[in-house]
């Protein structure tokens, strides 16, 4: 059998990803496997590389494997997805999302090679559906967070937030709604949300720029941020690319609505 489908694994604990990945290595129709021990990195290696499947643990720290999946499926070209894990309770909602096995830790070889022909079956009858195209820059990775409350699980949406605070290990979002804690360091929040409308402007905070009504002096003498929920402050390394950015904002929006007296 050809070597053909790129993998890529996702497991937090890293002596089951090392398991899981040598298995796949040794697997004939398997080229390339690549492992990522966070949801988090995995959506990185997916918005730079393309893979032709995904095997997913479900229970992570952040993102579980449940949400990761959900992501991945709104890609315009998305992986097959495969999850591996030790409980048998995520069933039902995985075969929902649309994956084509769900295995049981540990993994049986016969039972990695069955999952692995389904893989094979499924991108053959879609005409290789996670082709060299996979369009990830259409696709954004994060537009919400899941928030976990007494037992229950509900999603913030990045347009609601108008800052975000770092507490610990944890980042704290700030809405009109209230606040909603999530286990994520804001460096790595930062990475995605930068680039869809936040800005880094103090170590500990990140403020959505179409939040910001004003720049302030704090009794201080320090730079605040407001919003309409609150003060953000802004350290002096920040400053100057916060009144840049904010100046680039306003000048487009003007452009804009010029552009559309016009019509």
């Amino acid at each position: 059998m050809t070597r053909e489908l790129r993998v890529l694994a996702v497991d937090d604990v890293r002596p089951a990803l090392d398991e899981l990945r040598e298995m796949l290595r040794a697997a004939p129709e398997v080229a390339e496997v690549t492992g990522a021990d966070e949801a988090l990195a995995a959506l990185k290696l997916i918005q730079s590389d393309r893979f032709d499947v995904a095997f997913l643990d479900i229970s992570m720290p952040g993102l579980d494997g449940i949400e990761l999946a959900s992501l991945l499926t709104r890609l315009s070209s998305p992986p097959v997805i495969v999850f591996v894990t030790a409980y048998d309770g995520h069933a039902v909602t995985a075969y929902d999302i649309g994956a084509v096995d769900y295995l049981l830790k540990p993994v049986r070889a016969e039972r990695l090679a069955a999952a692995l022909t389904k893989v094979s079956r499924v991108m053959s009858s879609s005409g290789d559906a996670a082709g060299s195209e996979q369009g990830v820059q259409e696709t954004d990775a994060m537009p919400a967070l899941p928030v976990e409350t007494a037992g229950r699980t509900k999603y913030v949406r990045r347009g609601d937030v108008r800052f975000v605070s770092a507490d610990g290990d944890y980042v704290r979002l700030h809405t009109p709604s209230g606040e909603h804690v999530v286990r994520m360091p804001i460096s790595r929040l930062a990475e995605y949300w930068c680039s869809a409308g936040f800005q880094r402007v103090h170590r500990s905070f990140l403020v959505a720029l179409r939040a910001v009504l004003e720049l302030r002096s704090d009794s201080a003498g320090g730079l605040v941020a407001h919003t309409e929920i609150g003060d953000v402050p802004v350290s002096r390394r920040h400053s100057r690319e916060l009144r840049e950015k904010l100046l680039h904002q306003a000048q487009r929006v003007e452009l804009d609505s010029a552009s559309r007296g016009g019509r």
